[in-house]
């Protein structure tokens, strides 16, 4: 049996346009089951050389987009008091990093009002599930797209992986729903030094988190950024750090393996913090 594909293009941060695109999706393809929020557009950039308004570009793509999609999916979910929306967050929304202020505070905000809204809809005994996938340094084209005011090329923070990975762990949240997914023993251990070190996590990316994120290659300039608009073009999944990406199956952690996270997690923290201090030896 072949699939349905029905294409919709439309800017996350207009809230109208969204609520259509959903109201097309339900009339070609029927029921949605599943919604998936996804989008974000980052700046590289001190934030004192970062404009107001890019600030309020970047939070309307990267918060309000996921707050815009959740109220256009619940609006046809709730009709049938069944479905699943998934969250797509960041190790970013629980460990911010320098030079990413406006995507981290994006990634934070989503994790606040998904679980706000999960809240609510237990309060209401509702069927609707609301889960989170929390990724680490993904391999796309996003460090060739974003805002740029560092001097040089940006690159993901290692260990990076390919988007298969994500893709992976997205449609075994949407098989499997849980409250949390989080992708890779990075996220992990960003979470737990966010948890058991804060002051010790800040002063760690203060040392090392600008080498982690500027290449030595000279940016000319962010013509090419998508911080308004899709940027023209052909363009796969892939960025240009194949070489460097994994492609692991096992690292998915959910939040019905508790223990196992935080034993995964701390395993992870001891191994980052030995990498640090390493490298700043």
């Amino acid at each position: 049996m072949g699939v349905r594909a029905h294409v919709v293009t439309a800017d996350v941060a207009d809230a109208s346009a969204i609520a259509a695109a959903a109201d097309s999706i339900e009339h070609e393809l029927g029921p949605i089951e599943v919604w998936v929020n996804n989008a974000a557009t980052s700046i590289f950039s001190p934030v004192e050389k970062i404009e107001p308004d890019e600030f309020k570009r970047a939070t309307e793509v990267g918060y309000l987009g996921t707050v815009y999609g959740s109220i256009a999916a619940l609006k046809h979910m709730r009709l049938r008091d069944r479905g699943l929306i998934i969250n797509v967050g960041s190790a970013m929304g629980y460990r911010a990093m320098p030079l990413q202020s406006a995507m981290s505070g994006a990634k934070f905000a989503v994790r606040g009002f998904t679980a706000a809204l999960r809240s609510e809809l237990f309060h209401d005994r509702s069927h609707i599930r609301v889960s989170m996938v929390h990724l680490p340094s993904i391999n796309t084209p996003q460090f060739d797209w974003s805002l740029n005011r560092l001097g040089r090329k940006p690159q993901p923070v290692a260990p990076v992986y390919q988007p298969e990975v994500a893709a992976r762990a997205i449609v075994f949240t949407a098989q499997h729903p849980r409250r949390d997914v989080w992708v890779g023993l990075s996220t992990l251990a960003a979470i737990m030094m966010d948890r058991f070190a804060p002051g010790l996590a800040d002063r760690l990316l203060a040392l090392g988190g600008y080498p982690a994120q500027i290449t030595k290659q000279r940016e000319l300039g962010s013509a090419t950024a998508n911080l308004y608009g899709p940027i023209g073009g052909v363009y796969a999944a892939h960025g240009r750090f194949d070489l460097n990406a994994r492609d692991t199956n096992w690292e998915i952690f959910t939040s019905r393996h508790r223990d196992t996270v935080v034993v995964a997690g701390l395993i992870g923290l001891f191994f980052a913090l030995r990498h640090s201090v390493r490298s700043i030896r």
